[in-house]
C-alpha cells in the first residue's frame, strides 16, 4: 500500500488496512466471472449483461451521484427510493454511505482529508483500496441529513445487500447459470471498475477545461464508459449541475435520460450551469 496512506502512525495504518474477511464477497464477485468458461456465452446473455449494466449504471450516475450526493434535480419520495434500490443493486453499498463519502471527497478533493486522491495516495487506493478498509466502512449520517431523515432510505442503506441478492436470484431463476454469471457477476464487475475509474483515472489523465484546486480531468472515453461521468473537471468546477457535459458535443447519456424523464414530470427542477460558468471555460 502506498506509504502516504500509513504515514500518520500505527492507528492510521490499522484503519487503512484492507478488511480481508469482510472484503471476500467483493473478491468472490470477481472470481465468479471465470465461471463463464463453463457456462459459455450467448447473445441473450450478452444482452442481459449490457442491459443490467446500463440500468444499474444509471442508478449510480443519476441516482447515487447526481441526486443523493449533489441534489441536482428533484423527484418524488417514491421515485427516490426506486433510484436508491437500483443503485443498491449495483452492489456499491448504500445510497447514504455512497453520497456522504462523495460529499466529503468534494469538500477535500486532493487535499489532506480526501478519502481517495490518486495524487496523494496512489492509483490502487483511489481506485478500490479505500472502499475495502475499516476507516470508511460506516456511514456519516451527519453529512447526509437531508436524506437520512427518510426511514426507508436508512433501512435500505443498512440492508444494502438485499437489492443485489434479489437481482442475482432473479437472473438465476429466470435464465439459469449463464444468466447469473453474465447478467449479475460480469455486469457487476464492469460496473465496479467503470465507476471506480472516475475516482482514479479521471484525476490522472485527460484535459482540464477549468482551473480547479484539484487534479480533476475530462475524458471522452470515460464519459462514454460511464454515461457521462467522464466530464470530471467540469463536475468539480460546478458540481451542482445535473449535466456534467456542459457543451453539446460532450456526450452525457445520464443527463439525456433525466431530461426525457422531466418531460413526463418524473423529475423536475433540473439544475444546469449558468452562463458565467460556461464562459469561464478554457478553449
Amino acid at each position: 500500500m502506498h506509504e502516504s496512506v500509513t504515514a500518520a502512525g500505527p492507528q492510521a495504518a490499522l484503519e487503512n488496512r484492507i478488511r480481508v474477511v469482510e472484503s471476500l464477497p467483493f473478491f468472490a464477485v470477481h472470481l465468479a466471472c471465470f465461471a463463464a468458461i463453463f457456462t459459455g456465452v450467448s447473445w441473450e446473455a450478452l444482452w442481459l449483461c449490457m442491459s443490467l449494466h446500463v440500468i444499474r449504471m444509471f442508478g449510480i450516475t443519476a441516482g447515487y451521484h447526481r441526486y443523493f450526493a449533489h441534489k441536482t434535480y428533484r423527484t418524488s419520495r417514491l421515485r427516490q427510493f426506486v433510484l436508491a434500490w437500483i443503485g443498491c443493486s449495483a452492489v456499491q453499498k448504500g445510497p447514504l454511505w455512497w453520497a456522504s463519502h462523495h460529499r466529503h471527497h468534494h469538500q477535500h478533493s486532493d487535499q489532506g482529508e480526501d478519502i481517495h486522491s490518486p495524487e496523494r495516495l496512489g492509483f490502487w487506493w483511489s481506485h478500490v483500496g479505500w472502499i475495502l478498509c475499516s476507516k470508511y466502512k460506516d456511514t456519516n449520517l451527519g453529512a447526509i441529513k437531508d436524506f437520512a431523515k427518510y426511514p426507508e432510505l436508512c433501512w435500505l442503506n443498512h440492508f444494502h445487500v438485499i437489492p443485489g441478492v434479489v437481482l442475482a436470484l432473479g437472473c438465476f431463476l429466470l435464465t439459469g447459470w449463464q444468466g447469473l454469471v453474465w447478467g449479475f457477476f460480469i455486469s457487476t464487475v464492469l460496473l465496479y471498475h467503470s465507476t471506480f475509474v472516475i475516482n482514479s483515472l479521471c484525476h490522472m489523465f485527460g484535459k482540464r477545461r477549468y482551473e480547479t484546486t484539484d487534479t480533476s480531468r475530462n475524458s471522452l472515453l470515460l464519459a462514454l464508459l460511464t454515461m457521462g461521468e467522464g466530464w470530471h473537471n467540469n463536475h468539480h468546477y460546478y458540481s451542482t449541475s445535473v449535466n456534467q457535459g456542459f457543451f453539446w458535443w460532450e456526450l452525457d447519456i445520464s443527463y439525456y435520460i433525466l431530461r426525457l424523464f422531466s418531460l413526463f414530470r418524473l423529475v423536475w427542477d433540473l439544475k444546469t450551469p449558468p452562463r458565467h460558468i460556461l464562459e469561464a471555460a478554457k478553449g
